[in-house]
């Protein structure tokens, strides 16, 4: 359904920092700089962007929205570790499974507040 997610960010080099880390952690290659400035991150057929925003305004995270990345538990437990150890921040509960939910979940915010998630799917 969907063909690419674009992000905001206010550093660039510190975006490249946490998503180079968090996607090695799960098989992703580091982010490439295309002409207009843009990271752009490949994987499994998705596309991530990160850019800073065209009208000027800062970057900020979506209130209420949240990026998922499939991956396995263990790939999110290292995903978890290298996001917090390059500028990214916990959110809710550490990773592991939800009690009464399929799900093996890990929250992070990267250096802009966007939310992220690696999800794995136990059923």
């Amino acid at each position: 359904m969907f063909s690419h997610i674009m992000i905001g960010a206010n550093d660039m080099d510190a975006a490249k920092t946490f998503y180079d880390a968090t996607f090695a952690a799960f098989g992703g290659t580091p982010g490439t700089l295309d002409p207009s400035g843009r990271l752009i991150y490949q994987h499994k057929g998705g596309m991530l962007l990160i850019t800073k925003p065209i009208n000027g305004e800062p970057a900020c995270g979506a209130n209420g929205g949240t990026i998922g990345f499939s991956m396995t538990p263990e790939q999110a437990d290292a995903w978890w570790n290298a996001g917090k150890a390059n500028g990214g921040t916990a959110v809710e509960d550490p990773p592991g499974p939800r009690e009464g939910s399929p799900y093996y979940l890990a929250y992070l915010k990267d250096p802009s507040g966007n939310k992220l998630c690696a999800l794995h799917y136990q059923g």
